[in-house]
C-alpha cells in the first residue's frame, strides 16, 4: 500500500449507541457497538471519498482492537502507524440518543477514561516516513488529557512541521475524556497556533474564546490559514485568509448524528487536496458546500464509519439540490 496524502492520529473505538433513543443512561435496556472514534472516522470517509489516508492510534491486543484494524484494511487505510498494548483495552464508549438523533457521551462503562490502550501512543514509535511523504495530518484534542499520547500529539505537530505537513485540528471537546477541566481548556489553546487549518463547533469556539464568529477566532489565531465553526444542521460559517461567508446545512432525515462532523473534515480535506486552498469566496463556499453534504449525509444511517458516503453518492446528493 502506497502512502498515503493525509495521516490521521488520534482515537480508535467502539461508540456503543443505546438502542432505546430517548432513554437515559439508567434506563437503556441494550447497545449495539459501531466502529468510530474522531480521527479514525476522517480516516475512513477519506478512502471512501478516494483520498488515501493513514491512521496512526494504539489499540489494545483484543477483540475489538482486532477488529477495528481488520476494518481498516477493508476500507483500504494505511494501518502502519498503529500501535498495540499488551495490557490497556481498546476504548468504548457509551452514547445516549434522543429521539431526534443527536447523542451524549455517557461514559466508559467500568473503566476509567484513563485505563484505554489510545492513551498509551509512544511518541518515538511513530511512523517517520509516512510523515515525510504526507500533505495533511488531522489532529482532534482528546489525546491531549493523557500524559503519554499528548507527548504523541506534540511529536507528531513536529515531524508535520518538519516535512511540510499541512495541519488540521478539529477540537472534537468532549469533557467526558478529561478529569480536569480548566487545565483542558489551557492545553487546546497552547496546541491551536499550531494548525493551518482549524475546525470547531460553535459551543466549542464560545467556550474558548466567547465568540462563533470565525473573523474574531482568526484575529487571534494570524497564523491559520482557515477557520470553519460548524453549527450541526444550521451549517457553517468560515474565514479563509480573507475570504469569509456562511454555508446552510443541509435538510436530510436524520437518524444518527455520531461522526458527522468527522465526516465533514473528510469532506474539507479532500477538496483541499484536489484544488488547494480556496482563494475566492466561490471556492471557499464550494468547498463548505462539499463537506456539508458530506457531512449531512453521514446522519441518514447509524453508526459513523457505516453510514459515510462515497464521492458518487455525494456528487449524486449535491446534483440533486440544484
Amino acid at each position: 500500500m502506497s502512502n498515503p496524502q493525509v495521516l490521521c492520529l488520534g482515537e480508535i473505538l467502539f461508540d456503543c449507541l443505546a438502542d432505546q433513543p430517548g432513554r437515559d443512561l439508567q434506563d437503556v435496556e441494550s447497545w449495539t457497538p459501531y466502529p468510530g472514534g474522531a480521527p479514525a472516522n476522517v480516516a475512513c470517509a477519506l478512502t471512501k471519498l478516494g483520498t488515501a489516508a493513514g491512521f496512526i492510534g494504539c489499540v489494545g491486543e483484543d477483540g475489538p482492537g482486532t477488529q477495528l484494524v481488520e476494518l481498516l484494511h477493508g476500507l483500504q487505510v494505511n494501518t502502519a502507524g498503529i500501535q498495540t498494548h499488551a495490557q490497556a483495552p481498546t476504548r468504548q464508549v457509551y452514547v445516549t440518543r434522543t429521539l431526534e438523533g443527536d447523542r451524549t457521551f455517557a461514559g466508559f462503562g467500568d473503566y476509567d477514561t484513563s485505563d484505554f490502550a489510545d492513551t498509551q501512543l509512544q511518541a518515538d514509535r511513530l511512523p517517520t516516513d509516512l510523515f515525510a511523504s504526507a500533505d495533511y495530518l488531522v489532529l482532534g484534542t482528546l489525546e491531549l488529557a493523557y500524559p503519554q499520547s499528548a507527548a504523541a500529539v506534540r511529536q507528531a505537530i513536529h515531524l508535520a512541521q518538519r516535512h511540510q505537513v499541512q495541519i488540521l485540528i478539529d477540537v472534537n471537546w468532549r469533557p467526558v475524556f478529561w478529569h480536569d477541566l480548566n487545565k483542558a481548556r489551557q492545553m487546546i489553546l497552547q496546541i491551536l497556533p499550531a494548525a493551518n487549518y482549524l475546525k470547531l463547533a460553535d459551543e466549542e469556539a464560545l467556550w474558548l474564546w466567547n465568540t462563533d464568529q470565525p473573523q474574531d477566532i482568526a484575529k487571534r489565531l494570524p497564523s491559520v490559514q482557515g477557520i470553519i465553526v460548524t453549527a450541526g444542521a444550521r451549517g457553517c460559517a468560515y474565514c479563509f485568509q480573507g475570504t469569509s461567508g456562511s454555508c446552510p446545512g443541509f435538510a436530510v432525515e436524520v437518524e444518527d448524528t455520531t461522526g458527522a462532523g468527522d465526516a465533514f473534515v473528510a469532506g474539507m480535506i479532500h477538496q483541499l487536496g484536489r484544488s488547494g486552498p480556496p482563494t475566492t469566496s466561490q471556492l471557499a463556499q464550494a468547498m463548505m458546500t462539499y463537506a456539508s453534504a458530506v457531512g449531512a449525509l453521514t446522519t441518514t444511517k447509524p453508526g459513523a464509519i457505516a453510514a459515510q458516503p462515497s464521492a458518487d453518492k455525494v456528487e449524486h446528493f449535491l446534483q440533486a439540490q440544484r
